[in-house]
């Protein structure tokens, strides 16, 4: 059998299409297999490289393959984008993993383990309650207001909103019914919601990676927990600069002709992880501003030049850059010594 150096595989539910090449960069595979088959397939295939988009339940099928002996990398879809030709189908999608992942300066993304999925389900899902709870909160003011009753702003007006509710004579009986259903719903993500943050913070006080970066003032449990899970792999990136660019807290740049064309953020890599740390900025310039601990000149001046946001989003990009020197270096945040290179840099 013809040798095969690397194999793009396109995945889905039930369908994954393969597109093999050989040393002289023909094409020697194409090939259709059912879910049940791949595993079946690739193990008796000798071990070569095996690419595939960084989607759902690519982990997995990473980490099988891998098991049978295989070298894979996971390519981030936007970077196989460009490698689509014309139309696109399952058999494109496949060519296209299979060339891109043959740039020398390809981008991958390091292959999680079970554990850290297991871990990252713990802050997905605290996520999703939360967004419920703001969802069955509104709803519950909203239809309030139906029936002329309000309160005040917080979650912690809910409860005696519904309480106003069930005793108010105005509201027919078929709506204090359905009023009772989603205070069931409201009540029963409380104990969950606490259950979950607690097991969160468990995770966060057993890693030592994560309990020195919640040393950093603008981190705290929830973000460092959420940069040890989502960067398994710092050394991945050279600079503090390329960190702080992937997680998109720099500006997007459009120049040409040595004009040079600054926008704003643009917001790339992962959301989350980019709002954590743009809200522990924010928290830190607040109490800045209110004169509260020792906030350093640089972190002064910047308030006083900037506005607020953008205040909070260059504070969030200096974090990512320190985080990322922490996470290579196995050191521990020192105020003093950042308070120095500030100086310094002034």
């Amino acid at each position: 059998m013809t040798k095969i150096i690397r194999i793009g595989i396109d995945t889905s539910k039930s369908v994954f299409v393969l597109h093999g090449v050989d040393p002289a960069e023909q094409v020697v595979l194409r090939k259709k297999l059912r879910r049940k088959q791949v595993l079946e397939f690739f193990v008796r295939l000798e071990p070569t490289r095996i690419g595939l988009e960084a989607c759902g339940a690519a982990h997995y099928w990473a980490r099988e393959l891998q098991k049978l002996g295989h070298e894979v990398v996971l390519l981030p879809p936007q970077y196989v984008k460009p490698y689509v030709k014309r139309n696109k189908n399952d058999a494109a999608d496949a060519e296209a993993i299979c060339e891109a992942m043959s740039r020398p300066t390809m981008r991958f993304v390091p292959v999680k383990t079970a554990e850290q999925q297991a871990a990252l389900m713990l802050v997905g899902v605290r996520d999703q309650l939360i967004a419920r709870r703001t969802q069955l909160s509104n709803m519950i003011r909203g239809y309030a207001a139906e029936f002329g009753i309000t309160a005040a702003r917080g979650l912690d007006k809910i409860e005696p909103l519904l309480a106003r509710i069930a005793t108010d004579p105005g509201v027919p009986e078929t709506a204090k019914e359905l009023f009772d259903a989603l205070a069931a719903e409201y009540a029963e993500l409380k104990p969950t919601l606490r259950k979950i943050e607690a097991q969160l913070l468990a995770w966060h006080r057993q890693n030592e990676l994560s309990r020195r970066l919640a040393e950093v003032p603008a981190i705290g449990p929830i973000g460092a927990s959420l940069l040890v899970m989502k960067v398994p792999d710092p050394h991945g990136f050279r600079t503090g600069r390329d960190f702080a660019a992937w997680l998109g807290l720099t500006p997007k740049d459009h120049s040409t002709a040595g004009k040079q064309r600054l926008g704003v953020i643009t917001r790339a890599g992962d959301e989350a992880l980019r709002s954590v740390l743009v809200v522990g900025a924010t928290a830190v310039i607040q109490h800045a501003k209110k004169e509260r601990g020792k906030p350093s000149p640089w972190l002064m001046a910047l308030i006083k030049r900037k506005p607020p946001k953008l205040a909070a989003v260059a504070l969030a990009n200096k974090t990512a850059r320190i985080a990322w020197k922490l996470m290579v270096s196995g050191e521990r945040y020192d105020p003093n010594r950042a308070a120095a290179v500030e100086l310094i840099a002034a």
